[in-house]
């Protein structure tokens, strides 16, 4: 169940996968500050934060080991980049959270911070995916799925996707606008990064990557 890891390029794909980890916090940071929808998991964990009274980087972590034990139940080929994912990329976004300001009065500079957002989760993919130490938690359960059920990677992220924003939504989380753009221009962008970087995704993380990305990872 565990992807083997490289020893003798660990320390440079360590270094490069935080690279991705830090845009990533930085791109979910930009959605939330931006106040006009974030990505369908950002959508949960600041209802499910506030609700619990805890950080909202605090509550990523503790989703991402939610979501992993269920990867872990039906038996989704892991590797450390996963658990990687999980301790890294809600950290980043509670660092950026500390001091980048909420923006609510300004309609054209909130619509540039999502933007900007869906350019870097972009960038930070390609960076992140391109190390293959294994999917984050969030595509590990979507690739679990698809392989117990039979079903696409497609259904499979929007079957997901769309309980999770639903759930936030419902719990006063930050879906808007911004929520429904985000879904339609981040596997653009992430295939801009891919060509940017170059790299070149392993299966099953080709269809993965043209589904989505973390959300996360975010």
């Amino acid at each position: 169940m565990l992807k083997p890891v490289r020893w003798n390029t660990f320390i440079r794909d360590f270094f490069r996968i935080q690279i991705g980890f830090f845009l990533f916090g930085l791109a979910i940071t930009l959605m939330i500050r931006g106040n006009i929808g974030t990505s369908a998991w950002a959508v949960l964990e600041v209802a499910l934060a506030q609700r619990i009274g805890i950080t909202i980087g605090t509550m990523s972590v503790l989703m991402g080991f939610l979501v992993l034990s269920g990867a872990l139940i039906m038996r989704e080929k892991l590797g450390w980049g996963t658990l990687a994912n999980i301790l890294s990329i809600g950290p980043w976004e509670d660092f950026w959270l500390s001091f980048m300001p909420s923006v609510t009065t300004n309609l054209p500079l909130q619509i540039g911070m999502l933007l900007l957002a869906i350019f870097l989760m972009g960038l930070a993919s390609a960076i992140y995916i391109g190390v293959d130490a294994g999917a984050g938690p969030r595509d590990s359960m979507m690739l679990a799925i698809k392989r117990t059920t039979g079903i696409s990677i497609r259904a499979a992220r929007a079957m997901i996707e769309v309980t999770v924003v639903t759930l936030g939504w419902f719990l006063g989380g930050p879906a808007g606008f911004g929520t429904l753009a985000y879904a339609i221009l981040v596997g653009p962008s992430v295939q801009w990064g891919f060509k940017i970087f170059k790299v070149q995704p392993h299966q099953p993380m080709d269809e993965e990557v043209v589904a989505g990305v973390e959300g996360g990872a975010e």
